[in-house]
């Protein structure tokens, strides 16, 4: 009776009653068609999607959709596939068989994870920035509704009656409920607030339960076995007392073996297993799925994998597992009874050049020698080059996370501008945080001091690959600076107001690569609203694009809206002039600097004859 109660209230809620998956129900990076003929994967790096034939276990073909695609999804039971093209903001349909594009749908900003209806009418996708799912017709390519869900959106499953969407926010790994037929979010479910970093979500083809790789960032944690922690999170979709949310720690879930950096999850089709990738070490654990709502996985196996996993999937025969291992540019095929190799396939060539590749492999990397106990990587804080959104108690004080676009242009790095080239980093790799063997054979040379750049060509690889991020122009100048942008660049760039005097330049920043290293810092005030500050009080100035989405702001990011930057943490009048600005002049300004960039800023750099560091 209570298993027959429980079935009925599953279903009273919209949840998962089905007896089988289909394509596209949860997002990844890969899709398998339904009828397991073929396998898509997006390629981040060279901007396409490669289409495997799996029967012949080979790439047929590689489709060009854009700069950054992230999400793939099979439409229905067809070999159409919908395509969430991350940076140029559109949402792509191709026909897997042809290679050609049906449509190019625009959205607002960043679409990251899309699924398909059963149906193969609808397919649903989530906007990174500003935090919508976006419901679009597939036959029209009509955009039919956009839903605000919270912020920051990236994963997303379709429940197996269709009815509700799950969709994760990145950056607090909190899982919403979206009841289809209203459009409104009628349940949550809400994280530790150490949470962080979730990409995916995937649903259980039989039972009421949800699946979410993500990190537990501890901000106050300065050492890297005490910092990051990668958990797999399980969501009862059914309410009942006790039943909401558990996470499962993976960090030691094999005796010892540390893994870092959970990326994507799969369950079999036949609901029975689970496997989870880590993008840090390498790694795939294989388990089992327990019906039990307490321990939810068994381990089964472990198995070492390329270079950078971002992606897994079982066919829908549950036969075979593949995984998408993105800097070896390939996928491997296993078999899940053995879990052995049956297949390796190369889905495309090396986009980014000898150089950069290298540095990019070591920038994810949670092994030797950049890492000493495997819990930590560059990109645990730097996915992608971009912030982790929270703000760490470091030694020296409080240092929100920035990103590394513009980087090369706007050297010195750090707020505290304590290193003048990526080199330097081979400190953070030596020290307490990475612990290390470093890339440097010998002695390195002190930050600020005689270069490092030269001295290990794995360590220049390194800088090549994080001096190698651009931006993306921002949604709200898509069309130009609408009128109040163009009041608040005319207040920004005004001598009353001083905002131009530090954020000048194509970059808005005073900073500039220079041999030798020209520091310049400036004390705005905001050094003391920091009591645990050791560096300060006087700061790099950072670059002001792309802040339309990098909130909280400031060094100590206290400052949680623009708003806030230009009045409640501007009371003095130290960080610019603004007090005397009306409420209307401060909503003007506030729409300047969401617009930035309004136009690319490396062409107006390379007309003032800048240079960036390489």
């Amino acid at each position: 009776m209570i298993n027959v109660a429980r079935s009925l209230l599953a279903c009273w809620m919209g949840l998962s009653v089905a007896v089988y998956a289909t394509a596209g129900s949860s997002n990844s990076l890969m899709d398998i068609s339904s009828d397991g003929r073929l396998l898509v994967c997006s390629n981040r790096d060279n901007g396409s999607v490669s289409v495997i034939d799996l029967q012949e276990q080979k790439t047929v073909r590689q489709i060009p959709v854009g700069l950054k695609p992230e999400g793939v999804s099979f439409i229905g039971d067809s070999h159409h596939v919908a395509v969430a093209v991350y940076a140029e903001d559109a949402v792509v349909l191709v026909d897997s068989d042809s290679g050609k594009i049906i449509r190019r749908i625009r959205v607002f900003d960043e679409p990251y994870g899309v699924v398909s209806d059963r149906a193969g009418t609808r397919i649903f996708a989530t906007l990174d920035y500003p935090g919508r799912v976006v419901e679009i017709e597939v036959a029209t390519g009509v955009v039919k509704r956009e839903i605000q869900a919270g912020r920051f959106l990236r994963g997303i499953a379709l429940t197996s009656d269709q009815r509700q969407l799950l969709v994760t926010e990145y950056y607090s790994t909190r899982v919403q409920s979206i009841d289809l037929a209203s459009g409104e979010v009628r349940d949550q479910w809400v994280g530790a607030r150490t949470d962080n970093l979730c990409r995916q979500i995937a649903v259980h083809p039989t039972r009421p339960k949800a699946y979410l790789p993500h990190l537990r960032s501890r901000v106050k944690a300065v050492h890297g076995e005490g910092s990051i922690f990668p958990y797999l999170s399980v969501v009862d979709t059914v309410d009942e007392p006790g039943r909401r949310r558990k996470r499962i720690p993976m960090d030691a879930f094999l005796g010892n073996l540390v893994t870092a950096n959970p990326w994507e999850v799969a369950v079999s089709p036949d609901g029975k297993q689970v496997y989870i990738v880590f993008s840090g070490t390498n790694d795939m654990f294989a388990c089992r799925e327990l019906d039990d709502n307490y321990r939810e996985v068994e381990f089964r196996k472990h198995l070492q994998l390329g270079n950078n996993p971002r992606a897994v999937r079982v066919s829908p025969d549950n036969e075979t597992v593949y995984v998408y291992n993105a800097l070896d540019f390939n996928v491997v095929a296993y078999d899940t009874e053995k879990l052995e190799r049956v297949g390796t396939i190369t889905v495309c060539e090396n986009p980014l050049g000898k150089q950069v590749l290298e540095g990019k492999r070591l920038f994810y990397s949670a092994l030797q020698p950049m890492v000493g106990r495997r819990w930590i990587s560059c990109s645990s804080c730097h996915p992608d080059g971009d912030a982790d959104g929270r703000t760490w108690h470091n030694p020296e004080g409080l240092r929100n996370t920035q990103s590394f676009a513009g980087m090369a242009w706007t050297h010195p790095i750090h707020w505290s501008a304590d290193r003048d080239e990526v080199q330097d980093f081979e400190h953070t790799i030596r020290g307490k945080l990475m612990q290390g063997r470093g890339l440097i054979e010998g002695p390195v040379q002190p930050q600020l001091g005689a270069p490092n750049a030269g001295l290990s060509p794995r360590l220049d690889a390194l800088a090549a690959y994080s001096n190698s991020h651009k931006f993306t122009l921002s949604p709200y100048a898509r069309g130009g600076l609408n009128e109040g942008a163009e009041r608040g660049r005319t207040l920004f760039a005004s001598a009353e107001t001083r905002c131009a005097t530090c954020h000048s330049g194509p970059f808005y920043s005073d900073s500039r690569p220079a041999v030798p290293a020209k520091i310049v810092r400036h004390d705005v005030g905001t050094g003391e609203q920091d009591d645990t500050e050791k560096m300060g009080p006087a700061y790099d100035t950072p670059t002001l694009l792309g802040l339309y989405r990098t909130a909280p702001y400031l060094h100590h990011g206290k400052a949680l809206t623009l708003r806030d930057v230009l009045t409640s943490f501007n009371r003095d009048d130290r960080h610019g002039k603004t007090s005397h600005l009306t409420a209307q002049q401060i909503d003007d300004v506030v729409e300047f600097l969401k617009a930035l960039p309004f136009q690319d800023p490396e062409i107006e750099a390379g007309q003032l004859g800048l240079r960036k560091v390489r």
